[in-house]
């Protein structure tokens, strides 16, 4: 197959590397994004590297599809320093609070106006959501088949791909008709690091930001109005801890361990 347009939809996260310094705001219910740094999910790195070996093989052109606020143009950015050919950033307060239906049927109409595409790529999941939910909605919302956990993905006529699927105890072997959602895992490729020339370039591109508006949403499907599942509480789970100090001979120790297990329903 010659000339392939594809989407690969990114998602600017907590990094995982600080997740266990995330606070939570008790007024607003949702996390404090602001007090770790901000990455690409990971897994969608590995969707826009898939993007990007596809379009070196066989042409094309890679555009990346993100939504969120202002801050998330530097994980477009970024994208484009990998090696993406344009970057849509969508953003707009209307969004603001959706879940991954409204997300989803967001996403599904800035795919819209980009126009023609053979293939739409994303992770699998997001490290701060972690539902696997949208991939299949948004096939859903364009009337598209979709695969998800792809860990390879081969091309075999005109119009079709065989991808490899993981699942329980191995993989699964699927035939799907383009243009299809496909959301990789983390065996599919190794992510290309941005080169310094990639760098400094992506930051003279344009990101393009679209809102509400311009993808001709309809507002009771978006953001917060437009999400069926909603947040009604968020908190920190408080783990306590007691303990029991035994002492004697080890052999003594040994047997009243074993009784006090016994006594607690441990064994």
């Amino acid at each position: 197959m010659n000339f392939l347009n594809v989407i690969a939809c990114i998602k600017q996260v907590p990094d995982p590397q600080y997740l266990s310094k995330i606070t939570i705001d008790p007024a607003r219910k949702t996390i404090r994004r602001e007090d770790v740094p901000a990455v690409i999910n990971p897994l969608d790195k590995h969707a826009l590297e898939e993007g990007l070996k596809i379009r070196d093989e066989h042409g094309g052109r890679v555009t990346v599809v993100s939504m969120g606020p202002p801050q998330a143009e530097l994980a477009c950015r970024e994208a484009l320093a990998m090696g993406a050919d344009e970057a849509i950033l969508l953003c707009d307060r209307a969004f603001a609070g959706a879940d991954t239906l409204s997300t989803s049927y967001s996403l599904s109409l800035a795919i819209k106006r980009v126009g023609v595409f053979n293939m739409i790529l994303c992770g699998n999941e997001t490290v701060d959501g972690n539902t696997g939910q949208v991939p299949p909605q948004l096939a859903d919302f364009l009337n598209i088949p979709h695969v998800t956990r792809a860990r390879r993905i081969e091309f075999t006529n005109e119009g079709k791909v065989r991808v490899e699927r993981s699942i329980e105890y191995g993989y699964m072997v699927v035939e799907v008709t383009l243009p299809a959602v496909i959301a990789v895992t983390r065996e599919i490729n190794v992510p290309r690091i941005p080169t310094v020339s990639g760098i400094m370039e992506a930051h003279q591109r344009e990101v393009k930001v679209w809102t509400a508006k311009d993808i001709e949403a309809e507002e009771e499907r978006i953001g917060l109005a437009g999400s069926p599942t909603q947040v009604a509480d968020i908190f920190s789970p408080e783990i306590g801890r007691k303990g029991e100090m035994l002492r004697g001979e080890p052999e003594e120790v040994v047997k009243l361990l074993i009784r006090r297990l016994h006594e607690l329903g441990v064994i």
